[in-house]
């Protein structure tokens, strides 16, 4: 059975909801024997070629649906964690990742991904459903099986929430960016059909990614075939030339990175536009790229490889 959730308490400062979840200190670093999402694994029982499942160590976990507003309104600061923690397998083959399984195979990870969204975007408790993916030990992740997360959060949280606000406030900044890459094409990595993968002009990570579809489609559960098969095409192609960026450390080495997607939360809304952030935790070969105390006091990330050379180098990769 999964371990009960922890508590979101209010943050005066910031006006934000920070979650506390103690029950997380005590999670497993690395499997004691064995791969758990092998088959047969504890995780993994039967044969599969995708697959989720509950964590067992929940951030979030299903209860009643929580009132932010009331909440602040009445001057509450603790409500309970209410929402959902969810693992997905990519493949019961140990040893691939999303960048090296077969298109056919992505595309149902990409189905996946948008069965779990409309079903958890439909629970009283969830108001926004967050998909990634973290890969590498230099990211913490600690089983190196393929596989992402799902996050089904009883809020919008501040990150796609301030994307949205600015969208009404100033038109959509997805559809704008996505214009004007491919209009200039210097940061332009790579395109799939519809999608496109570009290094922002202000990236804030070293060889950070966005990618987007051109159409403007509120979230996963809205691609159509036609797209989703694009999506899987365009992740494929882009995350590969991680693998191939420094060609002394290819082929077995897997490039570590931080992967979400931002898309429309329960309440929906024109202004939001499905994209995904990639953000690689490397400015080089082995190098680690470390946010430090001016940039997360400040809020200001500092990147030393210019996007344009980033995007260069991701097209000769």
């Amino acid at each position: 059975m999964p371990e009960p959730a922890g508590e979101l308490r209010f943050d005066p400062l910031t006006r934000e909801w920070v979650n506390i979840v103690g029950s997380r200190q005590t999670r497993p670093n690395l499997p004691a024997s064995g791969c758990p999402f092998c088959v047969g694994g504890l995780e993994a029982p039967e044969p599969y070629d995708v697959r989720w499942f509950p964590n067992r160590w929940p951030a979030y976990a299903s209860g009643d649906h929580v009132d932010f507003a009331a909440a602040q309104a009445a001057g509450t600061t603790t409500v309970p964690a209410v929402g959902a923690c969810e693992v997905v397998l990519f493949s019961p083959d140990h040893d691939e990742s999303l960048s090296t399984l077969p298109l056919v195979h992505v595309r149902k990870i990409v189905d996946l991904w948008a069965e779990r969204t409309r079903e958890l975007l439909a629970r009283p408790e969830v108001e926004y459903v967050h998909v990634f993916e973290n890969r590498g030990r230099e990211v913490g992740a600690t089983i190196d099986h393929p596989h992402g997360q799902i996050y089904g959060y009883p809020f919008v949280p501040p990150a796609p929430a301030g994307e949205a606000v600015i969208a009404r406030d100033h038109g959509c900044g997805i559809c704008a960016e996505v214009e004007t890459e491919l209009a200039s094409e210097a940061r332009v990595v790579t395109t799939r059909g519809d999608w496109v993968a570009w290094v922002p002009y202000a990236s804030g990570y070293p060889y950070g990614l966005r990618i987007a579809p051109r159409a403007h489609r509120g979230s996963l559960p809205a691609l159509d075939d036609a797209s989703r098969d694009d999506l899987a095409a365009v992740l494929v192609d882009a995350l590969s030339r991680y693998d191939r960026l420094w060609p002394a450390t290819a082929p077995a080495y897997r490039f570590p990175y931080l992967l979400w997607f931002h898309q429309a939360p329960a309440a929906g809304g024109d202004e939001w536009h499905l994209h995904a952030h990639v953000a690689p935790p490397l400015r080089g070969p082995d190098v680690a790229r470390y946010v430090a105390s001016a940039e997360l006091g400040s809020g200001t990330l500092s990147n030393p490889v210019v996007p344009e050379a980033a995007a260069q180098a991701l097209r000769d990769a």
